[in-house]
């Protein structure tokens, strides 16, 4: 009966085992660098802080890669008329749709594209999008302003 007992401690992993007592099947361990991750999937930095809504900046971030993108392609060819950029918070801090469309016709106003198109789709991005300085993180409290 002894044997009988011994034998189904060596099956669940005795000490005198080789590479028992290390929590795996076989002896096997997980990767010190990944423990219970799958091997392709990398961790993230830790780095970013949770003080900005991530989503805003992205979609941020987006829309002005996208702006950048539109206007190579209103001004392919012509790029030295391109307006040195579209300013999204001057846009942002006009009350009506049809402010900001007079003021980025005002900007493209070199362009020889149609650039209607254009000017409704950024307005169509822009609707919720929130103004830059909402997205800044606060002065430290004990600088006074001046």
């Amino acid at each position: 009966m002894a044997a009988n007992r011994a034998g189904r401690r060596q099956g669940r992993g005795s000490p005198g085992r080789p590479g028992a007592g290390r929590g795996a099947p076989g002896g096997l361990s997980p990767s010190p660098r990944s423990p219970g991750r799958s091997p392709g999937v990398q961790r993230r930095s830790a780095r970013v802080t949770v003080k900005y809504n991530r989503h805003e900046l992205q979609r941020r971030l987006d829309t002005e890669q996208w702006i950048d993108g539109r206007l190579g392609e209103l001004y392919r060819g012509r790029e030295g008329e391109m307006p040195d950029e579209v300013n999204i918070d001057e846009l942002l801090e006009l009350d009506t749709d049809q402010e900001r469309a007079q003021k980025l016709q005002a900007i493209l106003s070199s362009c020889t594209a149609d650039t209607q198109e254009f000017i409704a789709q950024l307005l169509a991005q822009l609707k919720g999008l929130p103004k830059q300085r909402l997205l800044q993180r606060p002065p430290p409290q004990n600088e006074e302003p001046p």
